[in-house]
C-alpha cells in the first residue's frame, strides 16, 4: 500500500447528513430471506471452503467413517455408500467426520468514525453491521458458536450469545445503540484479536476503508496466518462530490466543504486515490490468503457477498447441489 499523502484525510471524521435506516431495513429483509433458501450442505460448503477447517466429532465430512444409516433427500449425494446400498439394495449413506472448526469470530469497529455517511444516505457503521449479519446467518443455519466483539479506542467488548439470526441482530443493534462517541483504535483491535486463540476459527472484520494503513499490514498478515481472514470494507461518501439528500459537513467542526472544492479534479483524485489503495490492500489480502469485500451501501455489501458464496461454492470440491443454490441465490439478490 502507498504511504503517499492522502487528499480525502478528513473524511475519518466526515458525518454529514441524517442517515437514512430505511435502505438498511430494507437488506436486513434480504438477509432473513437468503438463509431459508440455502440447503444446510450448501452451507456448510460455503462456510467450509471459507474457513480452513480442522477435524471434529460433527457428521457429513470426508474423513474417518462414523455410521451407516439410509438416505434422505437432506443428504448430499456423495455421502451415499454404493456398495453398501447395493447390499442393502435401497441408497444408504456413510457418516464420515466432518472438518469443521464451528466456530465464527466477527469483530466491527465501533469507533465514531464509523458514523460517517455514505453515498447510499446510510451510516458506515449500518453497512458494516449488515456485512456481519450476512455471515452470521450462515452460521447460524449451521449452529457454529458466534461470537461478536464490538471495539473502539475505550473498550474491546466481546459479546458471545446462542441463538438464530434474529437474536444476533438485536444483539448488534443493541450494542451499536449503546455505543460512546469515541474514536477508533484500529491498531488496539488488532493487536487484540491474535489473542483469541481458537486456531482455524473463521474472523471477520468490519470497518471503514479509512481506519487501514500501510502499517497495519503486518498485523492483518499475523492474524491471516493463524484466522482465514474476510475484511469487510465500508466505502464513505466522497466529501468533494455533491449528493442529493444535503450539504455534506465535517463530522468534527460542523463546517461544510466549501463549494469550489467540490466537483471536478478534486473530486476525480479522491476517488481514484481510494480505488488504488482499496486495490494495494485486495492485493496484499489475497497474498495471505484473506478476502476483502468492500462497497458504499448495504445492497453493494449483499451484491459482494452473494459474488462472494457464489465464487466460493464453484471452489468446493462438490458441486451436486449448485444448480439449486444458483437459483436460490438469483431470487434472493433480484
Amino acid at each position: 500500500m502507498s504511504s503517499a499523502a492522502q487528499p480525502d484525510q478528513q473524511a475519518d471524521s466526515l458525518r454529514g447528513v441524517q442517515p437514512d435506516p430505511e435502505e438498511s431495513a430494507a437488506i436486513r429483509r434480504k438477509i432473513e430471506a437468503l438463509t431459508p433458501r440455502l440447503s444446510l450442505p450448501t452451507v456448510r460448503r460455503a462456510l467450509g471452503a471459507m474457513e480452513g477447517e480442522h477435524h471434529s466429532r460433527r457428521p457429513n465430512g470426508s474423513d474417518d467413517p462414523m455410521e451407516t444409516r439410509p438416505y434422505t433427500p437432506e443428504d448430499e449425494a456423495r455421502l451415499i455408500d454404493w456398495k453398501m446400498s447395493a447390499r442393502s439394495g435401497r441408497p444408504m449413506v456413510t457418516e464420515r467426520e466432518r472438518l469443521v472448526t464451528s466456530r465464527i469470530h466477527l469483530f466491527i469497529d465501533t469507533g465514531r468514525e464509523m458514523t460517517g455517511v455514505c453515498p447510499s444516505g446510510e451510516r458506515a457503521l449500518d453497512v458494516a453491521a449488515n456485512g456481519l449479519c450476512m455471515f452470521a446467518s450462515l452460521s447460524a443455519k449451521r449452529h457454529d458458536q458466534i461470537t461478536l466483539t464490538f471495539a473502539d479506542s475505550v473498550s474491546i467488548t466481546r459479546v458471545p450469545f446462542k441463538g438464530g439470526l434474529a437474536q444476533f441482530e438485536r444483539t448488534i443493534d443493541d450494542g451499536l445503540t449503546h455505543t460512546s462517541n469515541v474514536s477508533r483504535n484500529f491498531d488496539a483491535l488488532l493487536d487484540y484479536i491474535p489473542t483469541i486463540g481458537d486456531r482455524g476459527s473463521l474472523v471477520v472484520i468490519a470497518t471503514d476503508e479509512h481506519a487501514l494503513r500501510e502499517e497495519h499490514l503486518k498485523k492483518i498478515r499475523k492474524i491471516a496466518m493463524g484466522h482465514p481472514l474476510i475484511m469487510v470494507v465500508v466505502s464513505t461518501l466522497n466529501p468533494f462530490r455533491d449528493y442529493p439528500f444535503g450539504e455534506v459537513t465535517d463530522g468534527d467542526s460542523g463546517r461544510q466543504v466549501p463549494a469550489f472544492m467540490r466537483g471536478g479534479e478534486t473530486a476525480e483524485e479522491v476517488d481514484r486515490h481510494r480505488s488504488y489503495m482499496a486495490a494495494q490492500l485486495e492485493q496484499e489480502l489475497r497474498r495471505n490468503n484473506a478476502t476483502m469485500i468492500r462497497s458504499a451501501s448495504s445492497q453493494g455489501m449483499f451484491d459482494e457477498f452473494i459474488h462472494l458464496l457464489s465464487t466460493t461454492l464453484k471452489r468446493a470440491p462438490l458441486t451436486p447441489l449448485a444448480g439449486s443454490v444458483s437459483v436460490g441465490l438469483t431470487g434472493v439478490a433480484a
